[in-house]
């Protein structure tokens, strides 16, 4: 893996768990040579991860709008900061030549892009490990509604496995090196 886009929050949240995750997620990437791939942000656990890849010697690209970046929430230490105008556009530059996605506690934009990445991989546009970083447990919530998809018929249990959980950063991308697209998964339903 050379390259892993990061998806997490604008903000910090209120548990200092959370701030230390992204601590430990920038400095595995960077001590593993994985590039860091993210929204650009200097603030909430953006700004944490991008920091802690950072000081590591890590490689980061920063992809964030210029609405965001107008409003001075750009990275100033990430040199390879790329601008664009839409987050529809921002979506697809962050997946872009990226070996997997991991996607951290964090609130709506984390939610979309999550999911942008989950609707490709069924439909056999991204083939490659997507992680989720259950911090203090905060995504067991969103991992039952999945479960009730399948319950009720709306996901098959084929596609509710390509998403990886795991609690800890050092578990989730051990398992996102073992990951292996299992081919075609045919219809959805």
């Amino acid at each position: 893996m050379q390259s892993i886009v990061v998806y997490c929050g604008a903000n910090k949240g209120n548990l200092p768990v959370f701030e230390q995750a992204a601590r430990e997620t920038g400095t595995l990437l960077a001590q593993n040579n994985i590039k860091v791939v993210y929204g650009g942000g200097s603030v909430g656990l953006m700004g944490v991860l991008a920091d802690a890849a950072l000081e590591h010697g890590g490689q980061v690209t920063g992809i964030i709008t210029h609405q965001l970046n107008n409003l001075e929430l750009g990275h100033p230490g990430v040199e390879d900061m790329r601008v664009v105008e839409t987050m529809s556009e921002r979506r697809v530059h962050l997946l872009r030549d990226t070996d997997g996605v991991i996607t951290m506690p964090g609130g709506y934009g984390s939610m979309d892009e999550l999911f942008e990445a989950l609707t490709l991989a069924q439909l056999d546009q991204y083939e490659k490990p997507i992680g989720l970083l259950n911090t203090n447990h905060y995504y067991d919530p969103l991992l039952l509604m999945l479960d009730q998809m399948v319950q009720y018929g709306f996901l098959k249990q084929d596609n509710r496995h390509l998403l990886l959980v795991a609690d800890n950063p050092a578990e989730l991308l051990e398992k996102m090196r073992q990951f292996e697209p299992s081919g075609k998964v045919g219809k959805w339903l």
